[in-house]
């Protein structure tokens, strides 16, 4: 059999692969939209990136293969006796699919529980078996054994995940969190790998805070220890919903980490009470769904007097728990929940007793346009000490426009100012703190509007308001004589 190892392509030509495949979908009568295209080719990005990592797993010696012929990437898509044609989609429905997603496990957390997990919810959309065929080889172009191929293929996988994110912002919208916002939260949290800190995304869509952690910890490693902590043990994620759970093992697995740790599950599943001290991590960094309302099974899930169905105040209640004492959380969350009270200021009350709520991010409502224009805030708390003040520092628009969009997004350098204020704090007009004592007065109610913002009324000068109070008069009259002109032409 000719297997053809792909060239060593640089990013505008790994661009222009991509860039094909999506040409070849669109022929396809089977895939009208980009959230149709999209799990076509991850799917079949992920099978080939999978056996390009089991042939180096091979050559090593010593190793369990988790997908056996025929059914290996290399085995039906070989350029000259590969399947094609009907032949390849009947192959790939009925006997493929089939088979991984009935693959199990030997032990906990094998990958043949993840790859039937992944295919139990997947489905292939070409119907033109010819069609698919020019699609493999052009897959086939890509090499994911070269360390330097991958980041390159992690990079256009990234931007291609960004344009169908704006070509269907429904479907991937609402995973996507700007790489400045998230950039500064893992700056500012600063995980350590010397510490051996461990690091969860409960909410980790397409692993954006995973990815930026790895970046920032890949800089750290020194030794084969720190790789294999690294590789193993330091970065988790929990993503209910198939395609996202997909898309982030993909990614990782492009960025470098071979064997992601991505449990797919709603975080909010988890009883508050069953969260024990192996569950726990060093650090959490999220952008939790908000804005809806969990069924009422997951309301029991809390505490009797924490109970809620919203999916902001529950997540934020899991972070709380899922952190160990000394830990460290940066998460986004609206408005809502720091003004809210009931069920609300009961969370804020115990988050302050347990954690110190030490920071707020006050971010423009433009970050997550066009998508939402709900103000948003980054809360930093640390556990294991209780709450005394918190700074507020409220980040100024981005000179000479009036807001972020997508084509103009938030970057690192946004926060630029913030960073250079965090280890040496002073209150200025964009900067103030509220110390505890006047939020447990408001009943845990965390004002949020800058007290050093000056509003100007408009004030006239006595002749000016007589002056136009004339004015409203006259033009009301002349109003009432056309109705009255109108009502008589009538009669």
């Amino acid at each position: 059999m000719k297997f053809t190892r792909g060239n060593n392509l640089n990013f505008g030509e790994i661009d222009s692969v991509i860039k094909s495949c999506r040409d070849i979908m669109r022929k396809d009568k089977g895939m009208n939209t980009d959230a149709q295209r999209l799990p076509q080719l991850l799917w079949m990005l992920f099978l080939k990136c999978f056996d390009d990592y089991e042939q180096q797993k091979e050559i090593l010696g010593d190793y369990d293969v988790v997908i056996e012929k025929p059914y290996r990437w290399r085995d039906w898509s070989d350029e000259d006796n590969g399947l094609r044609g009907e032949e390849l989609i009947e192959f790939v429905e009925k006997d493929l699919f089939k088979y991984l997603s009935t693959l199990r496990g030997k032990t906990t957390q094998d990958q043949r529980d993840i790859i039937a997990d992944i295919f139990l919810q997947q489905k292939n959309s070409m119907t033109d078996g010819y069609e698919m065929k020019r699609m493999i080889d052009k897959i086939n172009e890509l090499d994911f054994t070269s360390s330097d191929q991958y980041h390159l293929i992690g990079a256009v996988y990234e931007k291609m995940l960004l344009s169908m994110r704006d070509d269907s912002p429904g479907t991937f919208g609402e995973y996507y969190t700007p790489r400045g916002v998230i950039k500064f939260m893992v700056q500012m949290t600063n995980p350590s790998i010397k510490n051996r800190e461990t690091i969860l995304d409960p909410a980790c869509g397409t692993a954006g805070f995973l990815i930026e952690s790895f970046i920032h910890l890949e800089k750290q490693v020194k030794n084969t220890k720190d790789n294999q902590f690294l590789q193993n043990d330091c970065l988790n994620g929990i993503e209910p919903r198939p395609e996202p759970h997909l898309y982030s093992i993909m990614n990782l697995m492009l960025h470098g980490i071979a064997e992601p740790n991505i449990v797919r599950a709603n975080t909010l599943e988890t009883s508050i009470r069953d969260i024990n001290s192996k569950m726990q991590v060093d650090v959490i960094m999220t952008n939790p769904p908000f804005g809806g309302e969990e069924s009422a099974s997951i309301k029991k899930k809390f505490p009797a007097e924490f109970q809620t169905q919203d999916t902001a105040l529950g997540f934020f209640l899991h972070c709380i728990a899922r952190l160990k004492d000394g830990g460290r959380c940066a998460v986004i969350l609206p408005d809502g929940p720091l003004f809210q009270k009931g069920i609300a200021s009961k969370i804020k009350k115990k988050l302050m007793d347990e954690c110190n709520l030490h920071t707020i991010i006050r971010m423009p409502k433009s970050v997550f346009a066009p998508y939402t224009t709900i103000a948003t805030n980054i809360l930093f708390f640390e556990k294991g000490a209780s709450t005394k003040e918190i700074w507020i520092y409220e980040l100024p628009k981005r000179e000479g426009y009036k807001s972020f969009n997508k084509t103009n997004p938030i970057t690192i350098e946004n926060f630029q100012s913030v960073i250079d204020w965090w280890n040496n704090r002073k209150p200025s007009d964009n900067v103030w703190k509220i110390k505890l004592k006047k939020i447990i007065e408001d009943n845990y109610e965390i004002d949020i509007n800058n007290p050093n913002k000056v509003v100007f009324e408009e004030t006239r000068s006595p002749d000016e308001l007589v002056a136009s109070i004339l004015d409203k008069k006259q033009k009301m009259k002349t109003m009432f004589d056309e109705i009255q002109k109108i009502l008589r032409s009538g009669i």
